[in-house]
């Protein structure tokens, strides 16, 4: 198993901070929330991208993924959205980064216009990412947090390129256990996000295992070599304990958990 942790956790800090942060706490990868306050977004200089990707290399980070904001099921006319995503997996390629993460967005349209959206955006921005060694995955959020939402859009596309993150906060909210989101998504995965919280009404990040979230369940259907990435989301909620003092604790929890996984199977 391998695991990174998302720069949503961290408002405000460096790249080289985040780097310096993960390589201390046995992170292999980092997350990078791709936005115009972070360090590095699509419309970062050719120059900060080259020196970004070398303070990840000389820190023995990788990048997982990009966390882009582009809707795919959102209304509207195509060509903005596959301009953001297109900037995003340039941005990722740029980094040697494995995924760009998108949102449905989808809103109150209805499930069918939705998933019309998302199809035809994905299926028409895939063949470019897979050019530039990416992969774009469409979160389980908002619109469709569940994963069998996800992979009702997923099975239409059937491009390599496109593929799922899976967000276990967003499915269990959508009422699916960790085994039936995994059936969902097992064809589609690309990584997972872990998080916890106290309950559906009480959001506030916690400490992975310190809240009611199934992570045992969903981390045992992990593929052993696959990717686990803690999205702790300090940028949204500004009273929540620093993520740095956690780090060690949650990457020794989720490696526990993984490891009671292989024993047991």
């Amino acid at each position: 198993m391998k695991y990174a942790f998302s720069t949503l956790g961290l408002p405000g800090a460096t790249l080289e901070r985040s780097a310096a942060l993960a390589a201390d706490h046995g992170y292999q990868g980092l997350e990078l929330r791709a936005h115009p306050e972070e360090p590095l977004h699509p419309g970062s200089s050719a120059a900060d991208r080259a020196a970004g990707l070398r303070t990840l290399t000389a820190a023995g980070v990788a990048v997982l993924g990009v966390a882009g904001y582009a809707r795919v099921a959102a209304p509207g006319p195509d060509e903005p959205v596959l301009a953001e995503i297109h900037a995003l997996v340039r941005l990722a390629a740029d980094l040697e980064a494995r995924c760009v993460r998108v949102f449905p967005g989808g809103g109150e349209l209805p499930a069918e216009q939705a998933d019309a959206h998302a199809v035809r955006r994905l299926r028409a921005a895939a063949p470019f990412a897979e050019r530039h060694g990416v992969r774009i995955l469409l979160e389980t959020h908002d619109s469709h947090r569940t994963a069998n939402a996800t992979a009702r859009v997923l099975d239409r596309v059937g491009h390599p390129a496109a593929g799922a993150l899976w967000d276990v906060l967003h499915t269990w909210l959508g009422g699916e256990s960790p085994a039936e989101s995994h059936r969902a998504l097992a064809a589609h995965l690309g990584y997972v996000q872990v998080k916890d919280v106290a309950s559906a009404h009480e959001p506030t990040p916690l400490g992975l295992g310190a809240g009611a979230l199934p992570l045992a369940e969903a981390v045992a259907l992990v593929p052993q070599d696959g990717w686990l990435c803690w999205e702790y989301e300090k940028r949204w909620y500004p009273d929540a304990a620093e993520l740095p003092g956690q780090l060690a604790r949650g990457r020794a929890y989720l490696e526990g958990l993984a490891g009671q996984a292989r024993s047991e199977g």
